[in-house]
């Protein structure tokens, strides 16, 4: 099952608390919200919004994941060219390619989370302009039977503007964050 993203542009954040408060009573729950400004004061006077995380605004996931598979294709390498050329058929045999593979492998996860540190997300780099020019954008990650109700309250607030929709993959991350609700607050 995958869920859609939307994004929204406005120029106040009182418009977005306003929105998300409607979406809260439509069963559309705060971890499914999130809210990016760079008016970080703003944002603390509205305790109600949901603000997007430091670590979900830097590129940290998506470069780790480069990382890994180049680590991958690397450790491929080391391991097909100690074949190809009889390298492990010396008393050492596998040993030492294994762990020159499995080394290749961490400094790549790491060197990808590392260089993920000093970039904005990939998927906000197209906000860059909107948000330096003092707007802000909301996004919320909607279930397949939430669209509705969420085109229908967008509908409603003038003040808000469509920045566009994309598919994710964030299903069970809302689905286990529900449950953890549940028992919280029971």
């Amino acid at each position: 099952m995958k869920t859609k993203r939307y994004y929204i542009i406005s120029d106040s954040l009182d418009d977005l608390e306003v929105f998300e408060e409607l979406l809260e009573q439509s069963d559309i729950t705060t971890p499914q919200i999130h809210v990016l400004s760079k008016d970080d004061v703003g944002l603390a006077n509205h305790t109600h919004l949901h603000e997007v995380q430091s670590l979900m605004k830097l590129d940290i996931v998506h470069s780790v994941i480069v990382g890994v598979f180049t680590g991958l294709v690397l450790a491929s390498l080391i391991l097909f060219f100690a074949y190809q050329f009889d390298l492990t058929t010396t008393a050492l045999g596998w040993i030492p390619f294994a762990f020159l593979s499995i080394i290749a492998l961490g400094f790549s996860t790491w060197l990808g989370g590392l260089i993920g540190i000093q970039k904005p997300n990939y998927k906000f780099i197209r906000f860059e302009s909107l948000l330096s020019s003092g707007k802000h954008v909301i996004f919320v990650d909607l279930l397949p039977n939430q669209i509705s109700i969420f085109n229908i309250l967008l509908s409603k607030q003038p003040n808000l503007q469509s920045a566009g929709i994309e598919s994710t993959s964030s299903h069970w991350l809302i689905l286990i964050q529900r449950k953890i609700g549940m028992f919280r607050y029971t």
